[in-house]
């Protein structure tokens, strides 16, 4: 059964995900609105309705059809032959030439029926071995069978898409190795999570659909504002998002010290994150974020907007002492709004702020492109004793680093840094084996355990090593380091 029950239906407004083959690309659902999908153009309103999973193919005009399934007609023994040896590929063996492939294309014949006439007029097809025939009756589908699935949005789905299409906006963070963080951080329902990420948002997602709505999270982030444009694809319900707070990091160092104040805020984080969000969304697609559908006009404005512009600039000599008085009006209003997004962020913040000085969080996750040793030392104390931690780096000497630090610092145990490995398998009949191409790294995880740390032994040093730390945050951003 898919999430949201096993029949949930695909609805306008959805975030979903095309699926052919190996290729994923998340989108929103929205009708009348060119799709480009593995060079097929096509528009999702007649998908609108069916169940997540249904399969269907491109028709004349872009229109998705739910493909029929058909009997696969195997049972003629196909003539074959019983090696590859004699036959030579000098592009002589097909007879149907470009030109009658587009005249076929033309006249409407479905993609079945064209790859059917390309078997029949192939000159080589019968000599080779059935392995081969099958593979040339594969390659041609996927050339001119235009087949599509839709399925729901997950964190499976979404990591493996982003680490195969941006794998640098996630810092390399491979699936398996997100799914090993997700064990580690022991993250269930009800948890009060610390997040500290740098990776679109995909790490947070995943984070929030193992928690399904309950608990809560407090994101860290650099900079202006959080970026969430991975979040934004899984789609999840509003409610999920009551219980998520952010802090920035700047702000950590203050807050532990015992001299916070909302007054000196991070420079407004609205037009940041929103640039922020567009270049981490996957950059074909503009994704909608999160902010940008609840203030629709946004994304959506300058269609409209161009023509008035260019009447207005017509009229304006006419109507200029109105357009004066209009735009003082327009003016305070946009002053009172700022007022009062500002008033809205120093809440949130006192909020998250609140939530941090308990300093019982039952877990601590990070994957961000910043040198993990500054980040911990100074996150670890918000949370409480006997819970679990998990820092993801790409690189193995950072974590090193970090191991030696907290092993001289105590207040961890059962410190352990590893790596995971992962092999894919083709799994056919008589020829299963390993694929030929694998991953190569997929970064290393440093994970442990929170004691209570003795007070007196070792408190001064901790906070004079977090004084000398601090600056290395910003020295070695990972991705700067040599390779």
């Amino acid at each position: 059964a898919m999430e949201g029950g096993p029949s949930a239906r695909i609805r306008e407004g959805d975030c979903a995900v095309l699926k052919r083959d190996e290729v994923f690309k998340a989108v929103s659902v929205l009708r009348r609105r060119k799709i480009i999908f593995e060079k097929q153009w096509f528009y999702l309103d007649n998908a609108i309705g069916h169940i997540y999973g249904t399969t269907f193919e491109v028709t004349s005009g872009g229109n998705l059809q739910p493909k029929q399934e058909v009997e696969e007609t195997t049972t003629e023994t196909k003539e074959a032959g019983t090696d590859n040896r004699n036959i030579v590929d000098d592009g002589k063996s097909q007879k149907l030439t470009h030109d009658d492939i587009k005249a076929l294309k033309d006249k409407g014949i479905k993609g079945q029926e064209i790859v059917q006439q390309l078997i029949e007029n192939s000159t080589t097809f019968r000599d080779k071995t059935e392995f081969a025939q099958d593979k040339y009756i594969k390659k041609k589908k996927k050339k001119y069978e235009a087949v599509i699935t839709i399925v729901k949005p997950s964190t499976r789905i979404l990591s493996t898409m982003y680490y195969a299409r941006e794998p640098g906006k996630i810092n390399h963070l491979r699936y398996d190795t997100l799914a090993q963080m997700l064990t580690l951080g022991n993250i269930h329902a009800g948890n009060k999570m610390i997040v500290m990420e740098t990776c679109a948002g995909l790490v947070l997602g995943a984070v929030m659909e193992r928690m399904g709505g309950y608990g809560s999270i407090i994101q860290m982030y650099p900079g202006g504002g959080p970026v969430r444009a991975a979040t934004s694809c899984f789609g999840f319900p509003k409610p999920f998002f009551d219980n998520l707070h952010e802090f920035p990091l700047s702000k950590v160092q203050s807050l532990l010290s015992g001299t916070f104040t909302t007054e000196t805020l991070p420079a407004d984080p609205e037009e940041n994150a929103l640039v922020e969000e567009e270049s981490n969304g996957l950059s074909e697609e503009k994704q909608t974020s999160l902010q940008e559908t609840e203030e629709e006009p946004a994304t959506e404005a300058p269609m409209e907007i161009n023509p008035t512009e260019e009447q207005d600039t017509m009229d304006i000599n006419a109507e200029d002492v109105e357009f004066k008085g209009n735009k003082e009006k327009e003016n305070k209003e946009n002053v009172r709004e700022k007022q009062m997004k500002q008033w809205e962020r120093r809440k949130k913040l006192k909020e998250a702020a609140a939530l941090l000085r308990e300093k019982n969080a039952d877990g601590l996750i990070v994957a961000s492109k910043f040198h993990p040793t500054p980040l911990l030392l100074s996150l670890l104390e918000f949370v409480a004793p006997s819970r679990p931690f998990v820092v993801y780096c790409q690189y193995k000497e950072p974590l090193l680093e970090c191991y030696t630090k907290l092993r001289e610092r105590g207040g961890v145990i059962n410190l352990k840094l590893s790596e995971t490995w992962l092999r894919n398998y083709q799994v056919l009949p008589d020829r299963s084996h390993p694929k030929l191409t694998m991953s190569g790294g997929g970064g290393y995880l440093l994970s442990g355990i929170t004691v209570v740390l003795e007070k007196g032994k070792s408190d001064s040093s901790s906070s004079e090593a977090l004084k000398m730390e601090e600056p290395s945050s910003k020295r070695c951003k990972l991705q700067d380091l040599p390779c």
